[in-house]
């Protein structure tokens, strides 16, 4: 029942956004370059003259802060949630015999904390932006009116890339998928003897490379799944299980830049100014493989006493599975294949979808059960943070155009932390007068800065969505930021030194 409503307000979600079709009486958001020229104004003030102009640019963007904030306070509110809960059983328990009727009349005490189910939905770190967008939709009502509302929401925001992160995810987990990319990865491990530690770095190393080429969500999800067979699942210490994550998702930021057409941030700008696989590979390419290996490789002997003794245990090992038959794993290819290369044609890669689960059901007997809650989930956080996203353009232009190539470069980095990465270098095909340098600079701080939050890459919550069980309370922001700083300085290093 929770899987078809999730699926009925998913569709509905999609059919809204195509079926809206007031027209406001002004555009929204403003023309970025309606704004007065800055001249010989300084980058601060130049943003003040802009939020005087726009008034409502400071209240989209105090909005937008306090759902960073959230995203930060989810896993407290989460632990609010397990202690109002267990206080409620505990009630329960102690006063169950002198209860006789409940709110619904029945005779019995209820089960579920209201209160309690509400600090967990607060807590889900994939509900802060949409819970916000509320509040944001409220505020562009109040300051400018309905119909402003469902043109943004319905027209001017595109939902396409929270819609096929929500596709590719669920193909990507599917049972062949995983036992195919299991299979290929178990051949790089079996040159460290099958070891858990070779498995580490065999999924840490090869995976996001991937992305590169079936995408970045797509080489996520299947990284973040291998990593919770056989990693996670053997219970490692909670430093090196942020390290590992941290890691990760700095690798994937920087693993799809070989190519031109599988990574946001580049996907933004590809076209724009011109760059090909060629070029990318030659300017990119070579620097992300460098910092993977080298940002794998310290991590390694940081944490190499504990690596070394993690032993596999009976998670990790898949032996007794039943075969897929080949043909059953070249669909499930193929259909992934498919919507790699439909991605930007949401009417054909969700048609594509709705014919793939017609094959997995009529082959259900070598599939695992299709899951769809976590891709849900993340479509969710994706769509509530291009909402905020698109309301940001006012005050990071000027930022962007104001620097130099290494403050560019440190800039970027910083603010994807606090914004989706291809948002930024979206934002700086805006920018007049680039040079090759500034663009390398602004792409490159873009796909660095890319694991320091979960918000700062698009396939970030779907990894944090598959591994936050492994974490006690929930993934910390702090300790995601703390685990990602390292790889990030190194691939920092990676990109304007070597």
């Amino acid at each position: 029942m929770n899987r078809c409503l999730a699926v009925l307000l998913f569709c509905l979600a999609a059919g809204f956004a195509g079926a809206a079709d007031s027209t406001p009486t002004e555009v929204f958001p403003r023309d970025l370059t309606t704004y007065a020229a800055a001249g010989e104004r300084g980058v601060w003030s130049e943003i003040k003259a802009r939020a005087a102009a726009e008034p409502f640019n400071v209240v989209a963007t105090v909005i937008f802060v306090l759902a960073v904030l959230h995203t930060f306070a989810a896993p407290k509110i989460r632990h609010w949630g397990h202690v109002v809960e267990e206080r409620h059983h505990a009630a329960l328990k102690t006063r169950a015999h002198a209860i006789s009727r409940d709110n619904d009349g029945d005779g019995r005490p209820d089960e579920v904390s209201f209160a309690g189910q509400v600090l967990h939905f607060f807590g889900e770190v994939e509900a802060v932006f949409g819970i916000w967008a509320l509040a944001l939709a409220g505020a562009i009502v109040a300051f400018k009116g309905m119909d402003t509302a469902i043109h943004y929401l319905g027209t001017t925001v595109n939902f396409t890339e929270p819609m096929f992160v929500v596709v590719i995810m669920a193909l990507a987990s599917t049972r062949p998928v995983m036992r195919l990319a299991e299979q290929c990865l178990k051949a790089a491990a079996s040159l460290g003897g099958g070891r858990p530690v070779a498995w580490w770095f065999a999924i840490l190393t090869i995976a996001p490379l991937l992305g590169s080429f079936i995408t970045e969500p797509a080489a996520m999800t299947i990284a973040a799944l291998l990593l919770a067979k056989q990693f996670y699942a053997l219970k490692p210490s909670l430093k090196l299980m942020y390290g590992t994550l941290g890691l990760l998702f700095v690798n994937i930021s920087i693993g799809g830049t070989l190519t031109h057409f599988a990574a946001p941030p580049v996907l933004m700008v590809a076209a724009t100014w011109g760059w090909d696989m060629a070029y990318m590979f030659t300017h990119f390419g070579w620097h992300a493989v460098s910092g993977i290996v080298i940002s794998n490789i310290v991590y390694f002997f940081v944490f190499r006493k504990e690596l070394l003794a993690l032993k596999a245990g009976k998670a990790a090992k898949s032996a007794g599975e039943a075969a897929i038959p080949v043909w059953v794993t070249l669909v499930h290819v193929l259909f992934l294949g498919f919507t790699v290369w439909m991605a930007h044609h949401p009417a054909l890669f969700i048609g594509g979808f709705l014919f793939f689960l017609a094959f997995a059901q009529a082959t259900a007997h070598h599939q695992s059960k299709i899951e769809l809650r976590s891709p849900l989930l993340v479509g969710f956080f994706l769509a509530g943070l291009v909402v905020h996203g698109g309301l940001q353009g006012w005050w990071i232009q000027p930022v962007l155009g104001s620097l130099g190539e290494v403050p560019l470069f440190a800039g970027s980095t910083v603010l994807t932390a606090f914004n989706d990465n291809a948002l930024i270098t979206y934002l700086a095909t805006l920018v007049p007068g680039f040079t090759e340098e500034l663009k390398f600079a602004v792409v490159a701080g873009a796909v660095t800065g890319g694991g320091l939050t979960v918000i700062a890459n698009a396939p970030n919550p779907a990894g944090q969505s598959i591994l936050q069980k492994y974490f006690p309370e929930g993934v910390s922001p702090l300790g995601l930021l703390l685990g990602a700083v390292v790889p990030t300085l190194i691939v920092a290093f990676s990109f304007m030194v070597l």
